[in-house]
């Protein structure tokens, strides 16, 4: 492609966003995918790596970005013209990503989707599906018709955690930090703010949380837990850090579990791959709001702040 160039979002310093630039497309070597980018996943992780503030970093000058979907151009493994999502083997960590017109990816990280699914969804669907199955299947171990309150209710983790726990049978409680997000909450939850959190307004004891923003949401929603109730820890969008007295915590006997998607991505894949289908087809609901690449700036301002609901997506359409 020799003369063609391509944009690129390129990190020079962390704790700035990227720059926009211009650079001839990148080709692929062996073992590698050339992929025409139509959509990029932004997501909390990205914006903790632009911060330099996660635990895998890249070298600068560097490509963020750790999902994408487009389209093959070359490849030695996948064929080309065909409709990928891409993510995982350090991309947007170690090796450059996906916020960029065309990515040079690792062949193992390219997994192909059916064709006419929305490359917006393509990219930003594993992540939120994958986690919320696994909060509520295999950490939760939510069981029918028992009570589950849902913290960020209204982003694209939590939404689909609504939506998975009440399939499970569960009466569902969506919390959510401000006023505006609250008719974001997915029917069938009844929804709450965040500051309004208490046993009056969920109406008793929680079997079990996933909590998807941690810091002070988190430590207010352990206080409503039943004795051997469970907390799955999914995400820390509110804080990262949350103060516990030890010895009300051990009388509350309540399970504060993790939630890690790096861990558990092959255990829940075959899942989140049939609820694509799902999504797609508008059975279940992941909301994204989309951006151009020159709106980046636009774009992480409503994910800092929490004012985006569900994914944040930038179009390379």
């Amino acid at each position: 492609m020799s003369g063609v160039t391509s944009r690129a979002l390129i990190l020079e310093h962390f704790g700035e966003l990227p720059r926009l630039v211009e650079r001839p497309v990148p080709a692929a070597s062996p073992g590698q995918t050339l992929v025409r980018m139509l959509a990029t996943q932004v997501a909390h992780l990205d914006l903790n790596v632009v911060d330099g503030k996660f635990g895998i970093l890249p070298d600068l000058p560097a490509v963020p970005g750790t999902n994408g979907a487009g389209i093959v151009l070359a490849s030695d493994s996948h064929p080309e013209g065909t409709l990928v999502r891409v993510n995982g083997k350090g991309l947007g960590l170690r090796l450059d990503g996906c916020w960029a017109d065309h990515a040079v990816v690792p062949d193992a990280t390219v997994i192909a989707v059916p064709e006419g699914t929305d490359p917006a969804l393509a990219c930003s669907f594993f992540t939120p599906v994958g986690t919320a199955w696994a909060a509520v299947y295999s950490v939760a171990a939510v069981q029918p018709g028992e009570r589950v309150l849902v913290t960020g209710a209204a982003g694209a983790v939590g939404s689909l955690t609504v939506q998975i726990a009440a399939r499970a049978g569960a009466e569902v409680i969506g919390v959510v930090g401000r006023a505006s997000k609250l008719s974001h909450v997915p029917a069938p939850a009844k929804a709450v703010l965040a500051t309004e959190m208490s046993p009056e307004a969920v109406a008793g004891q929680i079997d079990a949380v996933v909590d998807t923003v941690g810091g002070p949401v988190l430590r207010d929603a352990l206080g409503l837990v039943r004795p051997r109730g469970r907390v799955a820890l999914v995400g820390y969008t509110a804080g990262r850090e949350f103060t516990v007295d030890l010895a009300d915590f051990l009388l509350a006997d309540v399970s504060l579990l993790p939630v890690n998607l790096m861990t558990r991505g092959k255990e829940v894949a075959a899942d989140a791959e049939r609820l694509l289908t799902e999504l797609a087809a508008g059975e279940l609901n992941l909301p994204i709001e989309r951006y151009g690449p020159d709106r980046l700036t636009e774009a992480v301002e409503r994910l800092r702040t929490g004012a985006a609901v569900g994914r944040v997506v930038l179009d390379l359409a």
